[in-house]
Order: C-alpha cells, then structure tokens, then sequence
C-alpha cells in the first residue's frame, strides 16, 4: 500500500489488512458522524451497500477522514453532485432514507437528508424551470427518472415517521410530501400543517413556507400560480412565466426549504 494514500492522522506505517481490521473493529474511526452514519447504514442495509458507501466503510476512500464537516460536504456530494443528478444517484437514495428515518442521526442530519431527498426528487422540474426555454445544460433525463422512482419508493417509511419527528424534519416531509401527492398524503398533510400555520404568521419564512405547501398541497393550478407570483414578486428568485406552473412552483418550494433549514441552523432557532 502507498503510505502516500494514507489520511492524514492515521499511524505511520499501517499495513493496509491492518488498516481495514481496526476500521471495522472501531479502533480507527474516523469523524463521529462517519461512525454514526456507518452503523445506521450497516444495521439497516444488507450488502451490496451502494457505491457511495464507500465512504463509510473504506478508511481510504475519503482523505477528510478525521473532519465532520468535510466528510458530510463529500458523502453528499458523491450521492448529488452540483445539484446534477449521474447514474448512481438513485443507489445513494437507500443511503438518504436510511439516514433520515434513524434517531442515532442527529435532527439535523436527519432535516438535511430529508432535504436532499427533495433535491434529488425535483431536480428535473427545478432546473427546467430555471433554465427555460432552453434545456438544462447538465440533464441526465434517465438518471433523473431513476433517482425520482427511487425517492418516490421511500416515501411511505419517511411520512409514517410524521407523530415522532421533530418540527424542522416535519417541515422537510412536507416538501417531500407535495412533490409526490396521494389522495391519501395531500387530507393529512393539510391537517397535519395547520399548527405550523398558527405558529408561523405570513410573512415569515417558516410561515410562507407552510402556506405555499398549503396551496400546493390543494392542487389548484390556479391558485399555485397565482401564489408563485405573488411570492416571487416578493423576494424569491423568479422563474420564466411560460414555464410549467409545477416547475415553477417546485423551484420556488426549493429556494423557501433551503431558506428555512438556514434559519433552522442558527442558535437561536433552537431555543
């Protein structure tokens, strides 16, 4: 083995079987995220692991070995690159939704996974959007198609987790629950917002964020049309008014759920 491949911090002079045993036995760890991540997914997952899991198991695969923060930036970028989905995008999804349903993983975390799983399932209707009428220069339309069917597969374990989950990924599921409506999810989901609602005035972050869920959640074209206007006018980024009203209404629900998990972030929103 090149010692030249070794992460910084690990002794010198590790043979590469040794290298692997004292991973595996926990004698070499890693970032602490990187453990909780790897015994979510060990637990939850049978073998063949997604390629993106590497990251976890391979003391090699990642030279950030010993920083949370650097770890998380590239395990999430290997799954979703640049917001562009690629052909094993829809493996990394078993990862996400495993991720986003264990309490080991930090709220969070948890919070951020649901979000990427929302990111993945628009990429299609978002960048079409922002982009018209011209097509999306980096589109994958069959990678797209597989991650969406792949998220699409994980909605029911994620929504049955609704009564448990904490306020900020119940604000993620609502995402989630918009881009893939049932006759089943759309009655609950409304109920189920309402609280938000009379905790959160209009013209809050939080607040316009629940609501425009609300309208979506209604399906009412019209009325999520006039909505994406409306809120676009007001301080969001605004899309091409040709454009799909779901495109728009997508990438529009994206720019708020980013905005919220930023509030969500700061100190004082946990208090």
């Amino acid at each position: 083995m090149s010692m030249q491949a070794t992460p910084e911090g690990l002794p010198d002079e590790v043979p590469g079987t040794d290298l692997h045993e004292a991973w595996r036995t926990g004698r070499v760890f890693g970032p602490p995220i990187r453990r909780t991540f790897r015994d979510v997914i060990a637990d939850r997952l049978s073998d063949p692991l997604p390629p993106q899991a590497a990251m976890l198991f391979e003391p090699l695969a990642d030279p950030h070995w010993d920083s949370d923060g650097f770890f998380l930036g590239d395990f999430y970028s290997e799954i979703l690159h640049q917001d562009t989905c690629h052909p094993c995008t829809a493996d990394g999804v078993a990862l996400l939704a495993a991720l986003s349903v264990d309490d080991r993983v930090p709220p969070q975390l948890r919070f951020r996974s649901v979000v990427l799983l929302f990111e993945i399932a628009t990429v299609a209707d978002r960048h079409l959007a922002q982009c018209w009428p011209d097509v999306p220069p980096h589109a994958d339309p069959e990678s797209e198609g597989r991650a969406r069917d792949a998220v699409r597969f994980c909605i029911p374990d994620l929504l049955a987790r609704w009564a448990i989950e904490c306020p900020a990924v119940r604000l993620a599921l609502a995402g989630i629950a918009v881009v893939f409506p049932t006759v089943r999810t759309l009655p609950a989901l409304t109920t189920r917002l309402q609280g938000f609602a009379e905790q959160h005035p209009q013209g809050t972050d939080i607040g316009d964020y629940v609501r425009f869920a609300l309208v979506l959640a209604a399906g009412d074209d019209q009325h999520t049309l006039t909505a994406v206007e409306t809120l676009t006018d007001a301080y969001w980024t605004g899309t091409a008014r040709r454009a799909p009203t779901r495109a728009r209404a997508l990438h529009l629900l994206g720019q708020m759920l980013t905005t919220v998990g930023g509030n969500l972030r700061r100190p004082a929103a946990g208090a």
